[in-house]
Formats: structure tokens, C-alpha cells, sequence
């Protein structure tokens, strides 16, 4: 959330660019010069997947270890609620991120990162991914599946997902940003299945270059825990017990907490249980199902560009918008509300804003739950800016439907939803009509609102579907009979909204 008193403590910015015919910056075709830089400062990050919303136990860690940022993983709606009861005064919900400093949600960040206000006017980047859990790549490689078929069921479900990512995160670290991504990768590290590690994990017998490693590596960004810990074998690192950990595997470590740009790691802890394997910070209860990652880094912030940021893409239906104009040499501009993808003659609601830098707020309650455009807008009309965000129901009760009431056998089903709760890892599930409590009953096929890029994709409040042959679960074909699909809330059994179908 954008708070009162940072937000907006914006110092004047030197920013060269290339200019209209009127003397003015041009978003579009300013040329991207280096950056000016704050004062070097100690910044720390904690990645933490505190497995299915966390409890007391996992809330009492985050207050403990007092990062200065948090990537929080399976947080969904309960992350507001952590923020006030570990004293974090910002937090973002689309990108589940907790900060002692403001959270800005850019323009032309698509909500794929934030930039995080560590001094006034100056800023980090921040990514925070949960990818796919699915077809876990050690698992299918040590039931006897060929490495080239494990790499490249890797590459269909995680490495795509993290390449969602991979351009925003290149053009940050070329033009001078400290970037940082905290996620649950669901994929080890190539840096850990080394020729070194052979031996290690039952059934592995190469070293193995896992696919979303290797990515992030290429790009430039740093592994901070093999940084500080580069032997595998010394320090494995571990922070989750697949596969088979129960039956005496050796599990993985794929929990991750990557820095590129103007930053050094200067120290990175494995935060767990007491007496886990290399743990360095002990916690009991520990309750999650993961360890997590704690980085500290000695980093040099670069300046705000000009942007159109707001305090989080999505809002429920009545919250507060809160938006930051940055247009340095613009002594008065104009912010509007238009419908996702409006012109100038679609406007809702504007304001006019003075002086080059400073916040403002609009009311959401009188918008229906859809997506919207923010424009920043100079005295002459010209667009400089163009931000967007989603309102989502309060009542979460989804509208669902499918292209038809009745499908032959195998005919694929088009599923459809409107007024969406939008929260990540949302799923569509598809229960026999007589077994169709999701608290008690088994799905049939099912699939993540937004497919396996749902970890790394900013949620939205619509969106389709087909379920098929490739969708995940089983039958397929479903035999002839009724059937029940539930709009299910953030990887879990809650419904949000339902509809009827039958297979003939």
C-alpha cells in the first residue's frame, strides 16, 4: 500500500531523454540513459512459502527475521491481515509482497514487478514468482523418464513461466537497476546437480542443467544462498522435501532468492526448524512445509524515471486506488480512469495534479468489478503514462459458464468467467454432478486460471478456458453423464461460483 509519508518525499530527478517538437519527454522514444544513484545502503530479503495462508507460527518468523522486504508465497487473501500483525506498513496482494518501504506498481511493468522506494526517489526492483508445481522434473526423472523428456516437460510448464519475466528483468538490470526475485521455483538449481552431486540423490547419475537456473543465470541475476554457500556438497541447502523426503529421499532446494545489478550479497541464511539440515536460523513451531531464505545485501538504489505507479493493480470493489505521478519538468498534468484499453473520449473520473511529482487517490465504488486504465496525461492532452489495474467482487460470487449445456463425448468444454476474485493459483475443477462438494469430493480435470504461467502472470477478473485432452487430471474423455465445474479459490476447495453440464 502507498503510504503518506514516503510516497512522496520524491527528490528532483535528472532524467535525459530525447523530446517532442514542444520541448516535452516522449515515453516512447526518450533514449534510456544511465540512471542517477542514491546512497549505498543494507537492504535484506526473506522468500518465504508459508504453505497455504501460514498461521500464528509462520506470521511470529516474518516478524522475527524483520527483512526489510518479503517475497511471500501462498499468502493469497490473508496477506493484508500478515502485514498488520508483523508491523509491515505496505504490502502488495497481486504480487504478495510485504516492505518496510513504499511498493509502487509502475507503468509499462505490466504487474509483473514492483518497484520498491528504499530511499526518496530512489528504488529497487522487485519480482516475486510462485511457478507450477506440476510434473515435478526430479520426480519424473527418477521414475525413468529420459533427461531430454524431463527438460523439456520443464521447459512446457516452469521455464515458459519464468520467461514471462526474464525480458522486464534484462531490461532493468541494462538500464542500471538492482533487481531482485524471490520465488518458489519448484525446479532445483543446476548449480546443485553438478557432477560434483552425483551420488547425492538416489537414482541421479548426471549433472543435470535445470532449465529455469540456467535462464536466470544467462540473464545475469545471482544465486545469493551458492553465492555464499558454493559447494553443493558441503551446503545442499535444502529447502523442500521432495521427492519422496517421507520415504527417505533426499529432497531440494527450490526456494530461491536471485540479485542482479548494482548489489552485494553479503550474508544468506536457510530459515527453518530447528536441527533441519543446514539451517542457520531455527524456528519452533516451524509449520510450513518449507524453509525459507533470508539475503542481506549492500545495494545502490537509481532513480524514479518518470511513471505513471500505483499502490497495487488490484483492489477490491470500494478500496482506495492510490496513485504516484512522477513527470519531472511538468508543472501540471491530468490522471484519469478510463475502461482497460479506453481513449480520451472514454473517461470516467480526472483530476488535475500539480507540481512534477505528488499522490492522489480515487475511490473505487463506483466502478463494477472489470479491468481499467490510469493515464497520466500532460496540460495539452498528450499521453505520458498509461498504468492499469483490476476491481474484483467483494461478494466473490463468480459468474461461470460453458458454450454449451451438453457436449457429446470428447467434445472439449470452452469454460468462461466474469467478476472473478483474481487471486493467483485460482482453478477451475470438474466434479461428477453427484459427488460435487469440493470439501469432500474428488475432481475429476482441473486447471489454474491462468494455466502454468498463474505463478508469474498478474491475476485477472475474466478469462476462458478449454478443458481437453491436455487438461490436467483425468478422465478424458469424460463418460457420458452430469457433471458440476466449481470456480475454486486460491489452490484450494472453497467454490466461488458453479455451472451444470451434461456428456451425451
Amino acid at each position: 500500500m502507498l503510504g503518506a509519508a514516503s510516497a512522496t518525499t520524491l527528490a528532483v530527478l535528472v532524467l535525459a531523454a530525447c523530446t517532442n517538437a514542444d520541448g516535452t519527454d516522449s515515453p516512447d522514444d526518450r533514449e534510456r540513459t544511465a540512471l542517477a544513484t542514491g546512497e549505498e545502503m543494507e537492504l535484506s530479503v526473506l522468500t518465504y512459502n508459508i504453505e497455504y495462508s501460514g498461521d500464528r507460527s509462520t506470521d511470529a518468523v516474518i516478524e522475527d527475521v524483520d527483512a526489510d522486504v518479503v517475497g511471500v508465497l501462498e499468502s493469497y487473501d490473508r496477506l493484508p491481515e500478515i502485514a498488520e500483525k508483523t508491523g509491515y506498513a505496505y504490502y502488495n496482494l497481486g504480487l504478495q509482497l510485504l516492505s518496510k518501504y513504499p511498493i509502487h506498481e509502475p507503468s509499462g511493468a505490466e504487474g509483473l514487478y514492483a518497484l520498491i522506494e528504499v530511499q526518496p526517489g530512489h528504488v529497487v526492483a522487485m519480482f516475486n514468482t510462485h511457478l507450477d508445481y506440476v510434473r515435478y522434473g526430479p520426480r519424473l526423472y527418477r521414475e525413468g523418464m529420459p533427461l531430454a523428456d524431463v527438460l523439456a516437460s520443464e521447459d512446457e510448464v516452469r521455464t515458459r513461466s519464468i520467461e514471462v519475466l526474464t525480458p522486464s528483468m534484462k531490461t532493468l538490470l541494462d538500464e542500471g537497476y538492482p533487481v531482485f526475485l524471490t520465488g518458489d521455483l519448484d525446479q532445483p538449481s543446476s548449480l546443485d546437480y553438478t557432477e560434483e552431486t552425483v551420488g547425492m540423490r538416489k537414482g541421479v547419475t548426471e549433472a543435470i542443467p535445470w532449465p529455469v537456473s540456467e535462464t536466470l543465470l544467462d540473464i545475469g541475476l545471482r544465486d545469493t544462498f551458492r553465492e555464499v554457500h558454493p559447494d553443493p556438497v558441503e551446503n545442499p541447502g535444502l529447502t523442500h522435501g521432495n521427492p519422496d523426503f517421507t520415504e527417505g529421499g533426499f529432497g531440494d532446494r527450490i526456494d530461491f532468492l536471485y540479485a542482479g545489478g548494482p548489489s552485494v550479497t553479503q550474508s544468506s541464511e536457510l530459515v527453518g526448524e530447528v536441527g533441519g539440515p543446514d539451517v542457520d536460523r531455527e524456528y519452533e513451531p516451524w509449520t510450513s512445509d518449507h524453509r525459507a531464505v533470508l539475503s542481506t545485501f549492500e545495494v545502490t538504489p537509481v532513480e524514479l524515471r518518470q511513471t505513471l505507479s500505483l499502490d497495487r493493480r488490484l483492489l477490491t470493489e470500494g478500496e482506495e486506488l492510490g496513485v504516484l505521478h512522477h513527470a519531472p519538468g511538468r508543472e501540471q498534468s491530468t490522471i484519469s480512469i478510463l475502461p482497460e484499453g479506453g481513449t480520451p473520449g472514454d473517461v470516467l473520473t480526472s483530476v488535475t495534479v500539480t507540481g512534477e511529482s505528488g499522490t492522489t487517490s480515487f475511490d473505487t465504488g463506483a466502478l463494477d468489478p472489470a479491468g481499467y486504465d490510469v493515464v497520466l496525461s500532460s496540460a495539452d492532452g498528450t499521453e505520458l503514462e498509461r498504468n492499469s489495474f483490476w476491481v474484483r467482487s467483494e461478494d466473490e460470487d463468480v459468474t461461470l459458464s460453458t458454450d454449451a449445456p451438453t457436449y457429446a463425448v470428447g467434445e472439449p468444454i470452452e469454460v468462461t468467467w466474469d467478476d472473478g476474485p483474481a487471486n493467483r493459483w485460482d482453478w477451475i475443477g470438474v466434479y461428477r454432478a453427484d459427488a460435487a462438494d469440493p470439501g469432500k469430493d474428488e475432481f475429476l480435470l482441473w486447471g489454474y486460471t491462468g494455466g502454468h504461467d498463474a505463478g508469474a502472470l498478474p491475476p485477472t477478473v475474466f478469462g476462458a478456458m478449454t478443458m481437453g485432452p491436455d487438461s490436467q487430471g483425468r478422465p478424458w474423455p469424460l463418460p457420458p453423464g452430469d457433471y458440476r465445474i466449481h470456480y475454486l479459490l486460491s489452490d484450494q476447495y472453497t467454490s466461488a461460483g458453479h455451472v451444470d453440464l451434461s456428456v451425451e
